[in-house]
């Protein structure tokens, strides 16, 4: 839930340990103006009004003012114990969370506008699910927990399809097919694929997961590197304190455009990386809405030409560019 209604305010602290009885008797199963009432004692409200309460009517104007309340806090503890009661399509502007780092995904530029491949996409399918929409920006180490703590409605911010994150969120899509590869510099002309880096220093980014993928490759053994994004990636790499960059090939492929000379792909494809919309578990319908969008979106062509436009010249293989096979929506 977005947010929640604050409960009336209340003037003496022995309503509000009445209006906890009550609440707890609909958190233990009990429902309606009956659990409200059935915790309170009628004693219990004496030192109140100084005076002995004794009947229906006098109960009824005491509890009145916070009965509205009992109801609705039981209520609002029943629909957060339920979880994805709610679904995107009831929300009239979608929050997407992007990449504010990777040039030709998703890129926050000095007029805080976010330019990239995942925002035509995020823009895209908002449009064919007539919503506006609204861009924050999420780190590798922060996709997960912008959907769960309700922060995001969405994520488009290269965020692969795993097992262990679909424990977490759901996926819709994929929308996009890629692979892992390797980013290196132009002149090291001796390595013809991963196995040639093998013993090297490679460029490892917080809450992303490449390099233990490079690391399952039969034989591959890397030094890693820490970095908070691909930023610090590519500046390492240029003052040759590592040696390589391994993640998905659409990341690599931004950040060969943006440099241009000097830095190629190995074209290694260690792995095939599913992209996904991150979204919360539970709301199979707007999963459903989102995997139309994407079919649609490869159907009248704008998938290709978004691909073209953000990756074309980068030595990024675009020759096959189809609709992936989908996720099951949960």
């Amino acid at each position: 839930m977005r947010g929640s209604i604050p409960l009336p305010q209340r003037e003496h602290g022995l309503l509000a340990s009445i209006l906890m009885d009550a609440v707890r008797g609909q958190a233990a199963g009990e429902s309606g103006t009956g659990a409200a009432l059935r915790g309170v004692h009628l004693q219990r409200l004496q030192p109140v009004y100084g005076h002995s309460v004794g009947n229906v009517r006098e109960v009824r104007v005491a509890v009145g003012r916070v009965l509205a309340a009992v109801v609705l806090a039981g209520g609002m503890l029943t629909a957060c114990g339920q979880g994805g009661s709610e679904s995107l399509l009831d929300e009239p502007t979608l929050v997407v969370g992007v990449r504010p780092d990777l040039p030709g995904l998703g890129l926050r530029r000095p007029d805080g506008r976010f330019e990239g491949f995942d925002i035509d996409v995020a823009r895209y399918v908002a449009d064919r699910l007539g919503k506006k929409v609204r861009f924050v920006q999420v780190l590798a180490s922060e996709r997960i927990t912008a959907l769960t703590s309700g922060r995001a409605d969405l994520v488009l911010a290269t965020l692969s399809v795993t097992p262990e994150r679909k424990t977490q969120i759901a996926f819709a899509g994929p929308y996009y097919m890629s692979y892992q590869d390797v980013l290196v510099r132009a002149d090291e002309r001796g390595v013809k694929g991963v196995r040639d880096l093998t013993g090297r220093r490679f460029c490892a980014v917080e809450g992303a997961d490449p390099i233990q993928r490079l690391l399952a490759v039969h034989g591959m053994t890397a030094r890693t590197v820490p970095a908070k994004n691909y930023d610090q990636c590519m500046g390492m790499i240029k003052g040759r304190t590592v040696d390589a960059i391994t993640t998905n090939d659409v990341i690599l492929a931004g950040l060969v455009r943006r440099e241009g000379r000097g830095y190629r792909l190995v074209n290694a494809r260690i792995s095939e990386q599913n992209t996904g919309i991150g979204l919360r578990r539970g709301d199979v319908e707007g999963c459903e809405a989102l995997n139309r969008a994407i079919t649609r979106m490869y159907q009248d062509g704008t998938a290709a030409k978004l691909m073209r436009r953000w990756f074309g010249g980068t030595g990024l293989d675009l020759s096959i560019i189809e609709v992936p096979q989908f996720e099951g929506c949960v």
